[in-house]
């Protein structure tokens, strides 16, 4: 397939320099872009690929726009990697519709589960009783959503993902053993939220997990039960949320982050890879917890030497009180 370039610029607006006749029949990165392809430039640290590229065209910010002119066509807008996605997903839609059943003879669905005009489920996916999933909502192979889990609309779930299965609920017993207890609510999600694959919800022990409308989740993912995301917030992979944390809106988590139960983190907050949210956080920016990276022998030292730092303090306040 392939689309004129003045049909992308008429469809997403921005300011076309160059060609508008050029038929564009792929999207690929500076470094390997044909003269048949588009590229972006979100990052001046590659301008140099911009200068070498031989990207048919280029979606630049009007700083560079002297460069890609220079260069060949280009597209300049405000904001190149949204630019970028939204083109991403104008050629998407170009595409052939998929065909075959809208539920594939393979996946297992209740016939009390409530499926919305335009849903579309893959092969071997479960949907168990009471679930329902809104209109244009598109689960991957081996999805299982389990009972009473309400899906919003126009949301993509992809491969392995479990939603609804149990949280992790047991009553110690004294001297020894554990009690079950029951996970009676569900799982909550809104529109428009993409989950990765073999990203695991668990249900609410009571009320419900909540995942609002917008929310982006990374694949192998762990929510545990009655947590709350709030909504346009994005997670990155292998992040680990334990029970009734509540996450703000317009959060960004990096991958592998640790977030304790029962706390709470701010709208707009940001927490780098690898941190641990051992509490909760009020005021919005970022936050990081990462001890660097050295041998273990070393690596030992140092983190023995951390826990001295508050004696450390305390010897040097008192030293300096005496000078």
């Amino acid at each position: 397939m392939a689309l004129q370039l003045a049909a992308i610029v008429q469809a997403l607006g921005g300011e076309l320099q160059g060609d508008g006749t050029l038929m564009i029949e792929g999207l690929a990165p500076l470094e390997s872009a044909s003269p048949f392809d588009l590229s972006f430039l979100a990052n001046p640290r590659y301008r140099q690929q911009l200068e070498t590229t031989r990207a048919g065209c280029v979606i630049v910010a009007p700083d560079m726009r002297e460069a890609a002119q220079a260069r060949g066509s280009c597209i300049v807008t405000p904001d190149p990697y949204l630019y970028f996605a939204r083109v991403t997903q104008l050629w998407k839609k170009s595409l052939p519709a998929p065909s075959g059943p809208a539920i594939h003879p393979s996946a297992v669905v209740d016939t009390e589960a409530v499926l919305e005009e335009g849903v579309r489920i893959g092969p071997l996916c479960v949907v168990e009783r009471g679930a329902r999933i809104g209109r244009g909502t598109e689960l991957k192979a081996r999805v299982h959503i389990g009972e009473r889990c309400v899906i919003g609309e126009r949301c993509i779930v992809h491969p392995g993902v479990v939603i609804g299965a149990d949280g992790f609920g047991f009553a110690p017993v004294k001297g020894g053993g554990y009690e079950k207890i029951e996970q009676l609510g569900a799982v909550s999600i809104g529109n428009d939220v993409e989950i990765g694959a073999n990203t695991c919800i668990d249900r609410g022990a009571l009320a419900d997990t909540v995942i609002e409308d917008g929310v982006k989740l990374d694949n192998l993912i762990q929510i545990a039960h009655n947590v709350r995301i709030g909504r346009n917030t994005a997670v990155a992979a292998c992040t680990g949320i334990a029970g009734s944390a509540t996450i703000g809106a317009n959060c960004m988590i990096g991958g592998a982050a640790r977030i304790q139960g029962h706390i709470s983190i701010a709208d707009g907050t940001f927490v780098s890879t690898g941190t641990f949210i051992s509490r909760s956080i009020q005021k919005p920016g970022m936050y990081t917890g990462v001890f660097p990276m050295d041998d273990n022998a070393s690596w030992e030292k140092n983190a023995a030497a951390l826990k001295q730092l508050s004696a450390l303090r305390d010897r040097i306040k008192a030293l300096e009180k005496k000078s």
